[in-house]
């Protein structure tokens, strides 16, 4: 359904009591752990939120950092930046690497037998230590002259991929790393370049929440209950939003050269949740 504008609700969504394996991505998990009635929304109406802008500059330093370790990769090099760090390992090589990294239509999968949720995400990188220990490994590019901080949403997406490749069959350390490059904005002048300082922070994974937080997604999904607003701009946007355009639905109108009339039912469909 079109709106005049670029929004589109999503034909594809769940169907409560379906055999079929569901496919929920890594990004959904997190929007359901953010707002569970933004969820519910996306995933049983395809009502979901508007896009966010691309970071094209973000874009841009992840594809040029999946350049560059892909040189060591290849070579079986640990990267300087490990070095630096006192890291002892390497890049990952595998055949299906380019499959892991494609987050809009592959990524690394696992169907998770109790909630017939078939869950995927897509990986920056992945690393090896000489014990044949995986490290997962996510790109993070920002400009802050203060100390870098890991949001817990960035701490729990390495987590659902630590999950997912252990549920492959993989051994992976309970350590992840982010490569955060950091832009100098304190340079003195532009001069067609920005300079960035790469830094090399470790994060100690739990995925022990994934497993009930996919229950507590399959109840969401089957259940017609209007979910609980989490942390969440959207939610109170949109109700202000609903009720003001439903209350200008109810108003009377007045035609001209006649009484006014009060209308019966102001909308077969208003879009509110109240």
């Amino acid at each position: 359904m079109g709106f005049g504008g670029r929004y589109k609700v999503r034909s594809r969504v769940y169907e409560p009591g379906g055999k079929t394996p569901y496919r929920i991505s890594r990004s959904k998990i997190d929007l359901f752990q953010e707002c569970p009635r933004c969820f519910w929304l996306d995933q049983r109406f395809g009502v979901g939120r508007p896009d966010m802008p691309a970071f094209s500059l973000n874009v841009a330093v992840d594809e040029l950092l999946k350049r560059e370790f892909d040189v060591h990769r290849v070579n079986g090099t640990p990267h300087p930046l490990m070095k630096a760090y006192g890291l002892d390992a390497v890049p990952f090589s595998h055949t299906k690497l380019e499959l892991w990294r494609d987050a809009l239509r592959n990524g690394i999968e696992y169907l998770h037998p109790e909630t017939n949720l078939s869950v995927r995400g897509g990986i920056d990188d992945v690393w090896v230590t000489p014990q044949n220990e995986l490290l997962i490994v996510d790109y993070k590019a920002t400009s802050k002259r203060k100390e870098i901080e890991l949001y817990d949403h960035y701490k729990r997406q390495v987590e659902v991929y630590q999950w997912l490749f252990r549920k492959n069959g993989f051994k992976v350390s309970d350590t992840a790393y982010f490569v955060y490059v950091n832009g100098n904005a304190g340079a003195p002048a532009f001069d067609g370049k920005l300079e960035f300082d790469a830094e090399l922070i470790a994060h100690k994974g739990d995925d022990s929440w994934i497993e009930g937080t996919l229950r507590k997604i399959k109840d969401v999904l089957e259940g017609d209950d209007i979910p609980a607003v989490g942390e969440c701009d959207y939610c109170p946007y949109r109700e202000a939003a609903g009720k003001t355009l439903y209350a200008k639905m109810k108003k009377p109108k007045k035609l001209p050269g006649s009484k006014m009339i009060k209308h019966e039912k102001a909308s077969e469909s208003t879009g509110s949740l109240f």
